[in-house]
């Protein structure tokens, strides 16, 4: 039995919608496919360019991460979805929403337009969002929170990255 076999509604006790469950995950996907796509020259000739701080990690690790990272928060996302909880549940959708444009949106400011003081204030408002959303996923489905751990903690990682990025560059 898989973990995701053990994802119930919490009203009725049905199984999983896997539909659903797989576009919740590919919509998180793409927020990170799409970007990455139109900043792939940049990340290629831009980013080697700079200076980076002895804690970067190497390149290969950060497709597989944010990948990882993707799933869980499409997990995350259809647990809400699922809720039958009426305002709360749109709030925290929408919360979800903003943190993924945002995250989206530090790609496009860090990589695209090559700002790397632009990109520590995307991601700045990004682990605030994210810290909203967590909150509110954890009304509805404390799971839902819990799946949203390792993003919060990979972009605070990132955070202090982008600092550096900025400070020694």
């Amino acid at each position: 039995m898989s973990v995701l076999d053990n994802i119930r509604d919490s009203r009725d006790g049905t199984g999983t919608n896997w539909p659903a469950l797989f576009g919740a995950i590919v919509v998180c996907e793409l927020a990170g496919i799409v970007p990455s796509l139109l900043t792939a020259e940049e990340v290629a000739t831009w980013y080697p360019t700079l200076a980076k701080p002895g804690f970067t990690p190497p390149s290969w690790v950060f497709g597989p991460v944010w990948t990882t990272l993707y799933l869980l928060m499409g997990v995350a996302l259809y647990l809400v979805w699922r809720s039958d909880r009426g305002r709360i549940r749109q709030v925290a959708l929408a919360a979800f929403g903003v943190q993924l444009v945002l995250n989206a949106a530090w790609t496009l400011v860090f990589f695209g337009s090559r700002a790397i003081f632009g990109g520590l204030v995307v991601i700045l408002v990004l682990l605030a969002a994210i810290l909203v959303t967590m909150a509110a996923f954890a009304r509805i489905d404390r799971r839902a929170a819990l799946l949203l751990v390792p993003y919060l903690l990979w972009v605070g990682f990132a955070t202090a990255l982008n600092y550096e990025l900025w400070r020694l560059n």
